[in-house]
């Protein structure tokens, strides 16, 4: 699985932003998948997790209420919409592959099995 992210950039605090994770390749498979983020000299931390169905939907504490978590079935693409963004927000947000087809959704990194390159985000005046 190959995971492509993208949205990142520079936005001012309040702004929002949406970031996009397509896989590429003509086979695409249904399964769990997230968001995580990492800033300068942090762990990464869950963002936000969907399950292949798309009824449930996890967030880190950190984010709850100011960011959403969608998918599209049809071309297993993400998006993550970033609203009322903070300086604190900004970091590499790396999209992430579960091959789990369930419910119940990881919330560490090692519960991820594939992992898109990142995309960079940085919340500035």
């Amino acid at each position: 699985v190959q995971l492509q992210a993208s949205g990142g950039g520079l936005v001012q605090p309040g702004g929002s932003l949406r970031l996009s994770c397509t896989q590429a390749g003509r086979t695409l498979v249904t399964a769990n998948m997230a968001w995580f983020r990492q800033a300068p000299g942090k762990e990464r931390e869950l963002v936000a997790a969907i399950s292949a169905s798309g009824r449930t939907k996890e967030y880190g504490d950190a984010v709850k209420g100011r960011f959403i978590i969608s998918r599209e079935p049809a071309k297993n693409a993400i998006w993550l919409q970033m609203r009322f963004l903070r300086p604190e927000d900004t970091a590499i947000y790396y999209c992430a592959f579960d091959r789990a087809i369930s419910e119940a959704l990881a919330h560490t990194v090692r519960g991820y099995d594939y992992w898109g390159q990142g995309t960079l985000v940085t919340v500035s005046s």
